[in-house]
């Protein structure tokens, strides 16, 4: 991940014991978790736990949270984390509009943006709108807008209080294909201008902060996973302004060699169909958005239910998880139009007849943000998917 001197030192978290203690901490939340069972559920001694702990705690991560009673001898020492020790801010860059939501080493959210954005426009004004976002997340401030002049409020979703926080980096989740590694963008459907764009390098240069940069997608299945909704292997569809897939499998992201995984929006899949905005005919993204345009969910949700289909027989995956501001407005029908599709699809003897299940994530476009900041976060806890993992 990209460095620099305004991000806030951790020198505890050097230590792959150290991020799998914290991870515990942070799943065990406001009830705490003693040494005894930390040590239990590592697999390291009760006196290395001791040391880390201690190192957490001189280092304001870690905090004694009571006592439990113990089997025998004096009552354990329960401790917790500290959420408000650290934050990320999770940047979400569509095609039309900008989320920017600050998270703490909990994940919760502590406060979010939202406002217009043109991506078309100029890279300087579209960098300046997620600067300001940034900034504003962070203080409490408002966001302006890109491609607007940079006038009119945003829309405050959520408030924090006033001041900086100490933030450890920043997430920025767009639309694909982009390397991952190098921050870099390709071509952008609708966006060819911004193919060879270093975005992770710009941002960071305006912002003073190390910045990671992943497709929406991506980041969402992340923070997904993180959540742990299910376990399993699992594909995150998001249909908004466009269509795409984030992966799980294994338990881990799946990126591809080239951050290529979860083009999913550009199967074809009707030869002779309409033009897409990448270039080839009859894709799902296209063939999802004409039917939207038009106001109908119910053929949208049979095309997605169509790729879904493909990708579960493809990848023999657990559950397939929906998203985005347009499945948003109409849950229910397109659950219920992809689940026909794969049950459909298990009763010519596909999966051998299993079901798959087929859910909704709540809140439309805010799980990429919000994953956003997971890119961050997440390797401070020893999860994969983070920034730098494949």
């Amino acid at each position: 991940m990209n460095r620099s001197n305004s991000g806030v030192n951790l020198p505890a978290l050097r230590s792959h014991n150290a991020a799998l203690v914290l991870d515990l901490l942070r799943v065990a939340g406001a009830r705490g978790i003693s040494r005894l069972e930390l040590a239990e559920r590592t697999g390291l001694t009760p006196q290395a736990v001791s040391k880390i702990t201690a190192r957490l705690r001189a280092e304001g991560l870690v905090a004694g949270a009571g006592h439990r009673a113990s089997t025998g001898g004096k009552p354990r020492t329960v401790l917790r984390l500290v959420p408000d020790a650290g934050y990320a801010v999770g940047l979400h860059l569509d095609r039309d509009g900008l989320t920017a939501v600050l998270v703490d080493l909990s994940g919760a959210v502590a406060g979010s943006r939202t406002a217009p954005l043109d991506l078309g426009a100029p890279a300087e004004e579209v960098l300046a709108a997620a600067t300001d976002a940034v900034t504003a997340v962070r203080s409490g401030g408002a966001v302006k807008a890109a491609g607007e002049g940079g006038a009119g409020p945003a829309v405050r979703d959520g408030g924090a209080g006033p001041g900086d926080r100490p933030v450890l980096g920043v997430g920025v989740a767009v639309p694909g294909p982009l390397d991952h590694r190098g921050g870099v963008l390709h071509r952008v459907t609708g966006f060819p201008q911004w193919d060879g764009y270093p975005l992770r390098d710009a941002l960071a240069v305006r912002t003073g902060l190390p910045v990671v940069v992943d497709k929406d997608t991506n980041a969402a299945a992340l923070g997904l996973a993180l959540r742990a909704e299910g376990g399993g292997d699992f594909a995150y569809l998001h249909l908004g302004t466009g269509l795409g897939a984030g992966l799980v499998l294994g338990g881990a992201l799946h990126r591809g060699a080239r951050t290529g995984a979860g083009e999913f929006g550009h199967q074809t899949v009707q030869l002779d169909g309409p033009v897409c905005g990448c270039g080839g005919r009859g894709c799902i993204e296209a063939l999802c958005l004409a039917a939207v345009a038009r106001g109908d969910a119910a053929e949208a949700a049979r095309v997605l239910g169509t790729g879904a289909a493909n990708l579960v027989g493809l990848l023999d995956i657990d559950r397939v998880v929906l998203g985005g501001r347009t499945v948003a407005a109409d849950p229910d029908t397109y659950v219920r139009g992809v689940r026909a599709v794969l049950d459909e699809r298990a009763g010519r003897g596909g999966r051998g007849g299993a079901e798959v299940p087929v859910a909704a994530a709540g809140g439309g476009d805010r799980p990429v943000a919000e994953g956003a900041a997971q890119l961050v976060l997440a390797p401070l806890f020893g999860r994969a998917g983070g920034a730098g993992e494949a």
